[in-house]
């Protein structure tokens, strides 16, 4: 069949679903075509699958803009035997583009709306488009397809986010510690986060306000429009957390870590925790979205936007080297549960029948 995948700009998450699969699905035969933004499609390295129509959709809503997108994405849903658009705006504009086409539409939502009073009116609108106009809502996690539901979301479900493949790591984890510094006294905290307010960072520092008395680093790997103030309060307040940005050795770190930490207000299928998994690492995360789901009880889960549990729970695997050594092995044994590319591929081509594509 012919799918158009339709998307807007994004920094990580949604990008790289699409680019799972486009790839999925184009080696099993399918017409890929991507409507999305040109840089997206750099970032994404989404040519490599799909045929490219650009699409002006960017992050924030803009009603000429977004007027321009429908119109300009009316003729690719056409030539489309089903529309997968992923992202709230990215579905509100293919149901749309696809009104009285007579294509079906399938929505994917990757997060939660953002909050404040002018956007919550705002997006709210757009949930109602979307679960009302499209044929089916899928959600990277239960509360989502929940929502979706009660606005009257047609057909709903989970959408399957494949694991990672597993990565070994190339250096052992002293090579790792003495390339940050640290002695074997020292223990390692690894965090893998986009610097962003979703991954809730300033409540990871808070935690560390609570840990002095530890002989403890963490690093965060990742990148993002909060770097510059999180490093502002780390060095005012001489915490140990470093911010490394972008790393290209994560399953070096991850296997070099006494504890992996997720202080998200909000995840969908958390592909950091699914490699953290992978890599048997002791983790403890915020209960938030999707993480229980992924985890499994093969983390420490403690409430979302409590500094004083998060400390509590790193604290204890830090310190318990039983406590450490169980969540590794469960860690290992969940790993083999994470859904693969074949259970990825199987779902969204069920979802796509169900709606009635050829």
């Amino acid at each position: 069949m012919k799918v158009l995948l339709v998307m807007g700009t994004s920094a990580g998450g949604v990008g790289t679903h699409v680019r799972a699969l486009a790839r999925l699905l184009e080696a099993d035969g399918h017409q890929v075509v991507v409507a999305a933004p040109a840089e997206a499609a750099d970032r994404f390295s989404l040519l490599e699958s799909a045929t490219l129509v650009e699409l002006d959709l960017s992050d924030r809503p803009h009603p000429a803009r977004d007027a321009a997108a429908v119109r300009s994405l009316a003729g690719p849903v056409r030539g489309a035997d089903v529309v997968h658009a992923h992202g709230l705006r990215a579905g509100a504009v293919a149901v749309l583009a696809a009104a009285r086409s007579g294509v079906p539409v399938v929505t994917t939502l990757h997060n939660a709306a953002p909050a404040g009073r002018l956007s919550a009116a705002v997006y709210a609108g757009l949930e109602r488009v979307v679960a009302r106009g499209s044929d089916a809502v899928l959600g990277v996690s239960a509360d989502l397809v929940q929502r979706a539901a009660r606005l009257g979301a047609r057909r709903t479900g989970l959408a399957v986010v494949p694991a990672p493949p597993f990565q070994p790591a190339r250096r052992d984890r002293y090579a790792v510690r003495a390339e940050l510094g640290l002695d074997a006294r020292t223990s390692l905290g690894v965090v893998l986060a986009r610097l962003a307010p979703q991954k809730g960072l300033h409540r990871l520092l808070d935690a560390h306000r609570e840990l002095t008395d530890l002989d403890l680093v963490t690093v965060v790997a990742g990148e993002g429009p909060q770097h510059d103030e999180l490093q502002r309060r780390i060095d005012a307040e001489a915490l140990p957390v470093r911010l490394l940005g972008r790393r290209g050795d994560v399953p070096d770190l991850l296997a070099a870590a006494d504890v992996v930490v997720s202080s998200a207000v909000w995840e969908g299928q958390p592909v950091g925790l699914q490699e953290a998994l992978h890599a048997g690492a002791a983790i403890v995360a915020t209960d938030a979205g999707g993480t229980g789901a992924v985890v499994g009880d093969a983390a420490v889960l403690v409430p979302v936007d409590d500094a004083t549990s998060l400390s509590r729970a790193i604290r204890d695997v830090v310190t318990h080297g039983a406590v450490r050594d169980d969540l590794r092995s469960k860690a290992v044994e969940r790993a083999d549960h994470l859904p693969s590319d074949a259970d990825a591929l199987a779902a969204v081509l069920d979802t796509y029948r169900g709606v009635g594509a050829a």
